[in-house]
């Protein structure tokens, strides 16, 4: 600490050599003017970068420089610094051993905002360096996501006024009165994921506190701790809520219920899984407006859309969409069908489980304890006389053989594969046991597809020639635009609202077939379709609308995994 008191930002980059006394005189100036730190008048004036600055006082003062966009805060450390402490000296606090506080600073060296944390905590402060935006952001993020729920645990009172509710002995199921306060708590954390666009809601049990954290764009953040105490307590409401058995703990359930938010209709599916430590619960949140997507809503564009329209004009066959778990693959499908979906054609899906209700189309949910699996679901499908049928998911030979046999009986079959790309899909087909020659017939095309998440349009700003030179020196100079999110309150200051396809297409034709009858391996096919069919791959889709402004480099190399 006395280390810091000796030292001022202007000496200590003119001790680095990064800064003149006449470049230092004029920041002064700029700052007593604009009564602004120092940093920012020395970038404002593009005397010095801000990452400049950052590594130098890092390296002048042997400290840490932190990025807070992949910090994990501790929810309850947090709770002990006020949201007006934190934007007041632009600190965050990172960890606490019991000892030490380990503390993001924009501004290591000022010693008021050290002496008020480590007065504040009772703690030893050890200062860390981040950049003014994270800082922002992170403020933003986290202390306004959790400060409604913490006053809603702080409602509470921790547990003790709560009665504590069997959850795996065979009590009855807890009065209205006991779950008032729990459902109050539980209310609060579901109408600020919806605010905030959540797609799924976490509660995670943990050995001495319970973790709420929600799905956004893809990317789970932190948004609240629970005390312990209340565990049982918040896990048994939902259940109730939720239509699940609250006597029994040991096994998975299932459940929904619906809730009136601001007017509109929103449904929750719910899902419970034991673990050592209790029942970890997550709550996806299905929103009707997912239903009236269309298919260029889901990002597809220029050739790419080409072909799948062309798949969707085709009577019969069959067309599959492949992806991992969370790539978009059942709002393509909706999409799809949506499309399909005119008075002179009987669309049938079968589905596990039935995410959207669609207007038109006779959907049904597998049961497996009841002996409904997706094999008999189509046997009974196919003597309803369909036209269109949708299938969830291909998950084993029985159904595989089904789906393209009616693929090759006059039928339109869609469906769903997970595999990494799309000429792994196609030979998926082959694995499960089909003949070559009924998948190359059956098949009209494949699609493969990821989500990246969509640049916000609120804060949308065009990158500077210097960013685009480092992000792509073989391209810098030549006009190329590129663009990011700034960070704002539509956003929650991570730059980013909403998500977009990216995607990578293959129509069969003549050559494809002959390249699956010979059962050729994926990369071979692979390879060919992007030589000799025109495909465009999911990351080249992805660069592509990079360069339309629709998302970033980073979010394209993230999905991808290619630098």
């Amino acid at each position: 600490m006395a280390v810091l008191k000796k030292k001022r930002l202007g000496d200590i980059l003119i001790q680095a050599g990064a800064l003149t006394s006449s470049q230092l005189k004029d920041a002064i100036d700029y700052q007593q003017i604009e009564k602004v730190r120092l940093g920012t008048a020395l970038v404002a004036l593009d005397i010095l970068s801000e990452d400049t600055i950052i590594s130098t006082i890092a390296r002048q003062l042997g400290i840490e420089v932190v990025n807070l966009d992949d910090i994990q805060p501790d929810f309850q450390l947090l709770g002990r610094v006020t949201e007006q402490a934190a934007k007041k000296y632009s600190v965050f606090p990172i960890a606490d051993d019991g000892k030490v506080v380990k503390l993001a600073m924009v501004d290591p060296l000022d010693i008021f905002a050290i002496d008020f944390i480590s007065l504040k905590l009772n703690r030893d402060v050890v200062p860390a360096v981040t950049r003014a935006e994270q800082m922002e952001s992170a403020i933003t993020r986290h202390y306004g996501v959790s400060s409604s729920i913490n006053e809603a645990v702080q409602s509470v009172g921790g547990g003790d006024n709560i009665t504590t509710m069997d959850m795996g002995g065979g009590g009855a199921a807890p009065s209205q009165a006991d779950m008032a306060p729990m459902a109050a708590l539980l209310d609060t954390i579901i109408r600020q994921s919806v605010s905030n666009r959540a797609s799924d809601i976490h509660i995670e049990p943990d050995e001495d506190k319970v973790t709420v954290r929600e799905r956004v764009d893809g990317i789970l953040f932190n948004i609240s701790i629970v005390p312990k105490s209340l565990q049982s307590a918040l896990i048994g409401t939902i259940k109730v809520t939720s239509h699940m058995d609250i006597a029994e703990s040991r096994v998975p359930q299932d459940g929904r219920f619906n809730r009136d938010i601001d007017g509109k209709v929103i449904e929750f599916r719910v899902s419970s899984f034991p673990t050592i430590y209790g029942e970890n619960v997550v709550l996806r949140i299905l929103k009707e407006d997912a239903t009236r997507s269309s298919v260029e809503d889901t990002g597809l564009i220029g050739e790419s859309l080409k072909k799948f329209m062309r798949m969707l004009e085709t009577p019969f066959g069959a067309m599959f969409v492949t992806g991992p778990t969370g790539s978009g693959k059942t709002s393509t499908l909706y999409a799809a069908l949506k499309f399909l979906n005119t008075v002179d054609k009987n669309i049938i899906t079968v589905e596990d489980p039935v995410e959207y209700r669609l207007a038109g189309i006779r959907q049904a949910q597998v049961n497996v304890k009841a002996g409904l699996d997706f094999a008999k679901s189509m046997r009974s499908i196919l003597r309803q006389d369909p036209d269109v049928i949708m299938v969830g998911e291909i998950r084993d030979s029985e159904t595989a053989e089904i789906a393209i046999q009616a693929a090759m009986t006059g039928h339109f079959v869609l469906s769903t594969l997970h595999t990494n790309d799309a000429p792994s899909a196609i030979l998926r087909l082959v694995d499960l046991g089909i003949e070559p020659f009924m998948v190359s017939s059956a098949i009209v095309g494949v699609v493969g597809q990821r989500l990246v998440r969509r640049i916000c349009p609120k804060c949308k700003t065009e990158l500077s020639r210097e960013e685009i030179a480092r992000l792509f020196p073989a391209i810098a100079g030549n006009g190329f635009k590129m663009f990011k999110g700034t960070g704002c309150s539509d956003c929650k200051k991570t730059g980013y609202s909403g998500r977009i396809g990216i995607f990578e297409t293959i129509l069969m034709d003549d050559p494809v077939r002959v390249l699956v009858n010979q059962k050729v391996s994926s990369s071979v096919l692979r390879d060919y379709c992007i030589k000799n069919h025109g495909m465009q791959t999911m990351r080249l889709d992805g660069l592509e609308k990079m360069k339309l402004g629709m998302t970033t480099y980073e979010e394209v190399k993230r999905v991808t995994g290619e630098g």
